[in-house]
């Protein structure tokens, strides 16, 4: 994929890097990274960029960077940024049972993102948001896969009865990412991989990046599995909302399906996550409760986020997106 524009000085200092042989580069220091905003533009699209050399990469970037030392010691440094205020902003998160408990209890009266879209939202609305959402859902379930080796019996058995299903279970016009991708053409989005990266809002990167922050470390097992049973708790009511909003904007076959095709999986999905993923885990290794209650905790915290965002900017009849689409 193309790398988008730099943002500020650490997005800048990345996509300059990018441009040299690895090995060459100097970054900043880890005393930039902890003066910048955790949540900012600039920090959250530098860590972006430094994830996506772990996924696909970049156009012309050598494969090399990966694992450049110069690049992981400032990444680090990113992290332990937004980690830190992660853990600051982040209520104690308490029982495991208790947080999943409280995803599976919608109001009577909810007015999220997918009420919103929809009760009353328009065209472009849905185009902004599923450009959002494909930095996520063009490579849908790929950041959990890197839990797989890091667990054993049947929590391992159960994430991969999940992932069979995120993954087409064998057939590859059913892999989620490819009905994401027909979704978007639907809404007339160009569905090439990582297209709208320099498009999305801060909101969004940083929902984005804590995936692939817990993925790539063991140390973050627990929370991987406390953000994936989040993400399948909440997803079959939200999905039929917005199956709904698709269908009554016109949206096309296509856009309705992808989002009906999660109603029924999905519900399927948190039972196998929070009866074998998460237990299974807990029952290995007990000690990690409290990692798998902060994955919940950060996720509902930075979804909230990024909802907030949305609904500000859509209510005000402005666009949601760093940039123009």
């Amino acid at each position: 994929m193309k790398r988008p524009p730099a943002r500020g000085e650490l997005s800048a200092a990345v996509v300059s890097a990018l441009d040299q042989p690895p090995g060459t580069a100097h970054l900043p220091d880890s005393r930039t990274a902890a003066a910048s905003d955790p949540y900012g533009d600039d920090l959250q699209l530098a860590l972006a960029l430094c994830y996506e050399l772990h996924y696909r990469g970049f156009d012309a970037v050598p494969d090399t960077w990966e694992w450049d030392p110069e690049l992981l010691r400032f990444r680090a440094a990113l992290e332990h940024a937004f980690l830190g205020a992660l853990r600051a902003d982040v209520p104690e998160p308490g029982d495991v049972d208790t947080l999943l408990d409280g995803l599976l209890v919608e109001p009577v009266d909810g007015d999220g993102v997918s009420h919103f879209l929809r009760d009353k939202g328009e065209h472009w609305q849905l185009r902004e948001y599923a450009a959002q959402r494909s930095l996520y859902h063009l490579k849908e379930a790929d950041p959990h896969l890197w839990v797989v080796p890091r667990l054993w019996g049947q929590a391992k058995a159960g994430m991969m009865a999940v992932e069979f299903d995120e993954f087409g279970a064998g057939r590859a016009e059913r892999v989620h990412a490819r009905l994401f991708a027909d979704l978007m053409d639907d809404l007339g989005l160009d569905s090439s991989y990582g297209r709208y990266l320099g498009a999305c809002s801060r909101q969004m990167l940083a929902v984005n990046n804590l995936m692939s922050l817990f993925g790539l470390h063991r140390l973050h097992r627990g929370a991987l599995v406390g953000h994936f049973a989040w993400v399948e708790v909440t997803s079959s009511p939200g999905s039929r909302r917005l199956a709904q909003a698709m269908e009554r904007l016109e949206a096309g076959r296509a856009a309705v399906h992808f989002y009906a095709e999660h109603v029924e999986a999905d519900a399927v999905h948190e039972q196998l996550v929070r009866h074998q993923v998460v237990k299974g885990l807990l029952r290995e290794e007990p000690a990690l409760a409290p990692d798998v209650a902060f994955g919940i905790a950060a996720t509902d915290l930075l979804e909230d986020r990024l909802g907030e965002h949305l609904l500000s900017a859509w209510r005000a009849g402005a666009s949601s997106l760093f940039a123009p689409l």
